[in-house]
């Protein structure tokens, strides 16, 4: 019998007469993904050795996962160490008529103050045919037919601000200090007093810029833009932040008035906004966790200016290759002055 030898592991092809049954004649073996091939390596290295711990040892894997995978494994199809899809085998489909949808149409414009359980039952008791609620609310949203008029429109409205903002993933990002600037914000707490630090952060040189304020106004986040517009010598090109209130109105006024384009991030997608999520976790860890928060605003942005000046100057970062900021890209070596002149309350 000829045996097509599979890929080679730890120094050794494995042999498949060591996983299938003695006398078993089988085709040529299948063309697995890589994490199939791994996982018989898992089998074969526990039919060789018969020890368990061992091989989870040396695969460095859970007994839990070599289980999982044992009890699924065929030696007669090899196919079974292939991941599942985990798609459902059922989905649920749009399969309202159109005559149905005609008919819910007009109960719901009669009942307009019913919801969707009731116009069902109605549904039934008048055409002699079950038809599940769910149907009735997808037609309810297909065609809008709410019953609080203002609201709805002040949905609508929301939603449309929405579609009309400018998303980040439509920005081609390029390599130059000041094409885009992030900003974000924390919630720090001292005792029961709450404050709020906003954060920006050149996403290209990793130049960063922070301040506490009283309140996350848009009225603050506008002051704290004029200031990091300062900071970069109006170098900016470009400005993303996600979508909070602090980021509109006052903020929206101030970025018009600097002519800064403004993108946002996706809703509940932290992952557009990395590199000043990552510059708020350094502030956390080398700044206010080592007990320099205080609910004193003047005080606070004093000891945080004297530790920006050493994030951007002296503190080596492993992305610019363990280079400061400043000394990345040195020709914005102007740097503001961040003991505030006045803070707002």
């Amino acid at each position: 019998m000829s045996w097509r030898r599979l890929k080679q592991y730890n120094g050794r092809y494995m042999d498949p007469t060591y996983i299938l049954p003695r006398g078993l004649v089988i085709q040529p073996a299948p063309v697995l993904s890589r994490e199939a091939r791994m996982r018989l390596a898992w089998m074969d290295y526990h039919h060789r050795t018969k020890n368990i711990a061992r091989t989870c040892r040396h695969f460095g894997i859970s007994r839990k996962t070599f289980h999982q995978w044992k009890k699924r494994y065929d030696p007669r199809h090899l196919e079974s160490l292939e991941e599942r899809s985990r798609r459902p085998h059922r989905t649920r489909q749009w399969q309202v008529s159109r005559i149905q949808e005609f008919r819910i149409l007009a109960l719901r414009r009669r009942y307009i103050r019913y919801g969707k359980e009731k116009l069902a039952v109605l549904y039934r008791e008048a055409y002699g045919e079950p038809l599940s609620s769910w149907k009735v609310q997808r037609v309810i949203e297909k065609h809008r037919l709410y019953y609080h008029p203002r609201k709805v429109e002040r949905l609508r409205k929301r939603r449309k601000r929405n579609q009309s903002k400018k998303r980040i993933t439509e920005l081609t990002k390029l390599p130059r200090t000041g094409f885009l600037v992030a900003f974000d914000g924390l919630t720090v707490y001292w005792n029961s007093t709450k404050r709020y630090i906003f954060t920006g952060i050149d996403v290209y040189s990793k130049i960063a810029f922070a301040r506490m304020y009283r309140s996350k106004h848009s009225r603050h986040t506008a002051d704290f833009l004029k200031r990091l517009h300062y900071l970069l010598a109006g170098k900016i090109e470009n400005i993303q932040t996600d979508n909070g209130s602090e980021f509109a109105k006052d903020f929206r006024s101030a970025a018009e008035a600097l002519n800064l384009p403004h993108y946002f991030s996706r809703p509940k997608t932290p992952t557009d906004n990395p590199v000043d999520e990552r510059f708020n976790r350094t502030l956390r860890e080398e700044f206010i966790q080592l007990g320099n928060l205080t609910y004193d605003c003047d005080r606070f942005n004093q000891r945080l200016t004297e530790w920006l000046v050493e994030y951007n100057f002296h503190r080596p970062h492993q992305s610019l290759g363990y280079m400061p900021p400043i000394n990345f890209h040195y020709k914005y070596h102007k740097v503001l002055p961040m003991y505030p002149s006045s803070t707002f309350i």
